[in-house]
């Protein structure tokens, strides 16, 4: 079975910058969509931003603008670029991927943006 292993989470200064990347890896089944969740202390989880095959992306409001999703289908990788972070983009991101067997998720890497 597919695994997806997130990395690239860490703290961060509030303006700063952040790359995070999502690599899967064992079995691979056809991946059709593969986005981004983000998890806040208290909060419920939101999606963030996904990508499909051909490229198509879509992006929550919060974070359109600042942030930008890239795939890599020959290597089965995503990648999340975060700019101008701010102290509410703190929370645990988690990869997900969209597959013909089913949904796949990381466990997560935590993100703190804090002075």
């Amino acid at each position: 079975q597919v695994q997806l292993v997130e990395s690239g989470g860490g703290l961060v200064q509030p303006g700063g910058s952040l790359r995070l990347s999502c690599a899967a890896s064992g079995r691979i089944f056809s991946i059709y969509v593969m986005g981004w969740y983000r998890q806040a202390p208290g909060k419920q989880r939101e999606l963030v931003a996904s990508i499909t095959t051909g490229g198509s992306s879509n992006y929550a409001d919060s974070v359109e603008g600042r942030f930008t999703i890239s795939r890599d289908n020959a290597a089965n990788m995503i990648y999340l670029q975060m700019n101008s972070l701010k102290p509410e983009d703190t929370a645990v991101y988690y990869c997900n991927a969209e597959t013909v067997v089913g949904s796949l998720w990381g466990k997560g890497t935590l993100v703190t943006v804090s002075s």
